[in-house]
């Protein structure tokens, strides 16, 4: 006879289900598990059963059978302070979460950047601790998804780094971008277009400058050092690059920021200059954040689908953990023009 929670100290199991409902085991964890072929009786007597059972599947139970926990692991290297106060990051990390969750993973969340990194997080990732790793910001450099995949951890990359090229990653066209930019400005009769890029150390930074140089090449225009000054992303280095264009080329009449972070502090460091956005200079972003469309003046900017992005990388280490062996998974996302006030 199965036995309720409390019985003879122990905890109702899949069998007890089953004899009370008087089904076969098989039956009872197929209506467990959601599926389809049991009729509706069985399942309301499974069910009944459960309750009146309070049985309660065990997870960690089912996870040590499969060698599964079911966790994926993002590892970012950046610092706190970016990761929450640049949109981009939440637009990422909410693709993945909506995606892990659909497949009935959850993610373990891990600020990390290289220079502060210990050889813990290493151990945790590469230790049974999780299924698989997702990485964010890596710079050139950077083996973590050498040093995870040599420990057998499947890991995906978002966005290419050196250590990833051949590995699984998801990445829009940066460089697509920045053709899409300084076409945009050159179309608009701007004649002196500066730059203030990303990290270029990071992947992406240098291929958004890499593909503003070839338009501007292609239109004989000839790529000015003086013109191009590096950022890190963040709205500060925005700030003073501007700062730094303005003085050294005031006759600077656009410019394309490598993120919508940059081009708005490009525009406080405009403003101040007291010149005016969009009239005496113009301004180009890239990301296409809540902030740029909200923004006075509205941002033109290049829009790079984040939420689309994580949940390409979800999908992507759910099939890498699925389906070993399966060659890498490589992605690359088309970017768009979205013109507003500033150019």
């Amino acid at each position: 006879m199965a036995r309720k929670q409390g019985e003879r100290g122990r905890r109702p199991t899949l069998d007890d289900v089953a004899a009370l409902a008087n089904v076969g085991r098989g039956t009872a964890s197929r209506v467990l598990n959601g599926s389809p072929q049991v009729s509706e009786s069985t399942k309301e007597a499974v069910l009944a059963a459960v309750k009146s059972l309070s049985y309660m599947p065990n997870q960690a139970a089912r996870s040590l059978v499969a060698g599964r926990t079911g966790a994926v692991a993002l590892v970012i290297s950046e610092s706190e302070e970016r990761i929450f106060n640049e949109p981009f990051f939440g637009a990422v990390v909410k693709g993945i979460s909506e995606g892990l969750s659909q497949a009935s993973r959850h993610l373990v969340l891990h600020l990390a950047p290289a220079r502060t990194r210990t050889a813990n997080i290493l151990d945790f990732l590469g230790s049974n601790q999780v299924d698989g790793v997702l990485t964010m910001s890596l710079r050139e450099g950077d083996d973590l998804p050498t040093a995870v995949a040599e420990r057998g951890v499947p890991v995906v990359g978002g966005g290419r780094s050196s250590a990833s090229l051949d590995g699984s990653w998801v990445d829009v066209d940066n460089r697509a971008g920045g053709r899409l930019a300084a076409s945009h400005l050159i179309d608009r009769g701007r004649g002196v277009i500066a730059s203030i890029t990303g990290p270029r150390d990071m992947r992406s930074g240098r291929e958004r400058l890499a593909g503003f140089v070839e338009v501007l090449e292609a239109s004989s225009i000839r790529p000015d050092q003086s013109l191009i000054v590096e950022g890190d992303f963040t709205e500060g280095s925005g700030y003073r690059g501007m700062l730094a264009l303005l003085d050294r080329r005031p006759d600077t009449v656009a410019v394309f920021a490598a993120s919508d972070m940059m081009a708005l502090g490009a525009i406080r460091a405009i403003r101040e200059s007291e010149r005016t956005v969009g009239g005496d200079i113009a301004v180009v972003g890239f990301d296409d954040s809540r902030e740029a469309a909200t923004a006075v003046p509205r941002l033109t900017t290049i829009r790079q689908p984040a939420r689309d992005m994580g949940w390409c990388m979800a999908s992507s280490i759910i099939r890498l953990i699925d389906e070993p062996g399966i060659p890498p998974i490589q992605i690359v996302l088309p970017v768009e023009l979205v013109v507003r006030d500033t150019s």
